[in-house]
This record gives C-alpha cells, structure tokens and sequence, in this order.
C-alpha cells in the first residue's frame, strides 16, 4: 500500500466540471435541493466550490490592501454530495461516458442527452 503522503500516479476522471449545474443532495438544509452553478473543482480533493453553497465566516486581520472584518466565502463540498443537472429536463442525472466521434464526451443516463 502506498503511505498517506504519497502523490497518486494519476488524477480521476471527474463527472463534474467548473460551469456545470449542480443540485446538491446531502449537506446542510439550507443548501439542499438548489440548482447552483460550479466555480472550481479540485480533483486531487475530490471536492468543488459551488456557487452560494456551503459558505463560512472567515475572520480575517486588516492588512495594507484589505480591510479586516468577517467575510463570508464558499468551502469546498465533496463531489459525492452533488449530482449534474440534467440539461434536458432539469432534474438531477447521474453522468456516463462514451465515446462519439473519436472523443470521450459525458452524457446524462436519465436522458441520453450529451452534455457539453
């Protein structure tokens, strides 16, 4: 087995990319159930940073450049807790792959519908 601190050979194929429309399914109430968009995905984390998702108060010192205060950001949230939007009905999809005209593109299993 590889230790802990090891750098992995390779990093995932990830069914969720920035720009895409997510829902998210599990996570705090509040952030259940809304269609929001994608600003960052980082996949050796396996987690993104979702548009109005997840946000925490950060306390941060002023410095020269920025005014001090309590600032509200979004965290990262696991890639396990959000499922695409399908484009064709908007409803939550679950993503495969398959190959059309010599590239591998994602499509939706709900609808058959490529997404782009």
């Amino acid at each position: 087995m590889a230790a802990k601190n090891q750098q992995k050979r390779f990093a995932p194929k990830l069914k969720i990319k920035k720009g895409d429309k997510v829902v998210v399914i599990r996570g705090a109430y509040k952030d259940r159930s809304k269609v929001r968009e994608v600003l960052e995905v980082f996949p050796d984390e396996g987690r993104a940073i979702v548009d109005q998702v997840n946000i925490v108060k950060r306390h941060t010192k002023p410095t020269q450049t920025m005014q001090g205060g309590i600032i509200e950001k979004p965290a990262p949230i696991h890639l396990s807790k959000l499922m695409l939007v399908d484009p064709k009905t908007g409803e939550p999809t679950r993503v495969g792959r398959k190959e059309e005209d010599g590239k591998l593109v994602r499509y939706s299993k709900k609808s058959g519908e490529i997404i782009k």
